[in-house]
């Protein structure tokens, strides 16, 4: 079964992208969903933060202590680099069980992350899309969403790849500008992935 990758930075409107891609059948794997789960419902995964980070790591019910976590890697690249090299390989391991559940039939699966090429995780993918759009209107986007200010979505942008970064590793690219069909493109992409498999 073919695996592809897909990403975009903030406000790029992949998780619009996918949606669109799951209404024509293809299951997809959110993994920075599965990694919030994960980090509570990994035995192996818990006791690494935990040694790494200390028992405040965790609240007394059992949840991850976010604003703790947040705090420590936020603004310290190391410290970040110490939780990503926990938590990246316990996601490689979810979507591999994640994969067994797929029936034969499917023709492929999306795998959706942010830190998709980041991470080093789209180098286990067959191809790899990049959702895009314009600065201004990931800009908007998040401000609308998140209720946070220009400087603040700004702050978080400057933390990610640039586009242009990501696209020299990317194999499509989807363009979501509000003035090009998204849907158009999407069933393009649909139409080569299926023709990938025969």
């Amino acid at each position: 079964m073919i695996k592809i990758g897909i990403t975009g930075g903030i406000g790029s409107g992949k998780t619009t992208v996918c949606r669109i891609f799951e209404k024509l059948g293809i299951p997809v794997f959110y993994a920075d969903t599965v990694a919030k789960e994960i980090m509570i419902t990994d035995p192996v995964l818990r006791e690494g933060i935990i040694n790494t980070f200390g028992q405040e790591s965790y609240e007394n019910d059992g949840r991850l202590n976010n604003k703790y976590i947040a705090q420590l890697v936020f603004n310290d690249k190391k410290e970040l680099e110490k939780l990503n090299a926990l938590v990246h390989p316990a996601v490689f391991r979810a979507f591999d069980s994640w994969e067994e559940t797929i029936t034969a039939d499917v023709p492929y699966t999306l795998k959706e992350a942010a830190l998709l090429f980041e991470s080093g995780s789209y180098q286990l993918c067959d191809k790899n899309i990049l959702v895009t759009a314009p600065a201004a209107v990931k800009i908007e986007r998040v401000m609308e969403r998140d209720g946070v200010t220009r400087a603040q979505v700004e702050a978080r942008m400057d933390k990610q790849l640039s586009d242009d970064e990501k696209n020299k590793m990317a194999d499509f690219l989807i363009t979501n500008d509000e003035s090009q069909s998204v849907i158009l493109q999407v069933l393009e992409l649909h139409h080569q992935f299926i023709n990938l498999t025969k």
